[in-house]
């Protein structure tokens, strides 16, 4: 199997994980953003580092890469924060088809920081994203302050995905993958650990919140998550983020099946012209 296979293979594995993410959220409900996030990622980190330990990979960094670790840890940090905030305000179609415009920054952070254009043919497919990210904002019978809010959050969320992207390709030959991907899950615990800290309330925990929090750190992140690294180092950025976004086909159906909630038609036609456009961009 060429590496390219093996990337497509890993990234549709990792799909699957991610799909459990809009769900599980809800569940950790009235839990903040602040801390659903930092305790899906430290018990991720410890997860993900424990595996490195036990097939013995290093987890030192070198003293030159830790500000560029602390910068890829923070970049994660937002990405999650901003996510799971907007599905306090947005639904999880909405939240989903913006944060999946992330192929589009994975190009320009591609071709800016890898050395890796796209070319100039395939911006008309950005303009058809841009187009249906309007489908599906401006045409939701529900849309309103709160709901643009959410979708401001989502988008982003898509910026920083982009960016994680890149950075989790750009150290495919410097780390090993469990190294990389747990310290920069427990860097990023470490940057939202404060506003998690001020957004603590004792009342709001119970056993399904912290199942909840649990499962989010080995599903779609320990184990989703760790996949996608693992995808980036086989196949370019944009291709594998590209593959990633039918979390929002796995999402949306897990939220009709376990929480019972139906997209509107304008959700699916803007998420559908935006993939469409997202395509036309890669493909």
């Amino acid at each position: 199997m060429t590496e390219q296979r093996q990337g497509l293979f890993l990234v549709a594995l990792a799909v699957f994980f991610f799909s459990t993410s809009p769900v599980l959220v809800r569940w950790a409900a009235p839990l903040s953003a602040y801390e659903i996030a930092t305790g899906r990622l430290l018990v991720a980190s410890l997860a993900v580092l424990t595996l490195a330990r036990l097939q013995q990979q290093p987890l030192r960094v070198a003293r030159g890469d830790w500000g560029r670790f602390a910068v890829f840890g923070l970049i994660t940090a937002l990405h999650f924060l901003f996510y799971i905030a907007s599905l306090t305000y947005t639904t999880i179609a909405h939240s989903l088809a913006i944060v999946y415009t992330a192929p589009i920054f994975v190009s320009l952070a591609s071709a800016w920081f890898l050395n890796e254009p796209m070319p100039r043919r395939k911006w008309g497919g950005v303009a058809l994203a841009v187009v249906g990210v309007a489908i599906l904002a401006s045409f939701e019978p529900t849309w309103n302050t709160r709901m643009a809010f959410g979708d401001l959050l989502a988008l982003g969320s898509a910026i920083t995905f982009g960016l994680y992207s890149v950075a989790g390709r750009s150290q495919r030959a410097a780390y090993p993958l469990l190294t990389y991907a747990g310290l920069v899950y427990g860097l990023a615990a470490v940057w939202a650990l404060p506003a998690a800290v001020l957004s603590f309330n004792p009342a709001a925990y119970g056993w399904q919140q912290v199942l909840a929090v649990i499962g989010l750190g080995i599903l779609p992140l320990g184990i989703g998550h760790t996949l996608y690294n693992a995808a980036l180092r086989r196949m370019h950025a944009t291709y594998a983020n590209l593959v990633a976004t039918q979390e929002i086909t796995g999402g949306v159906l897990l939220g009709v099946l376990l929480l019972g909630e139906i997209p509107s038609p304008a959700s699916l036609i803007g998420a559908l012209v935006t993939l469409a456009g997202i395509a036309f961009v890669i493909l």
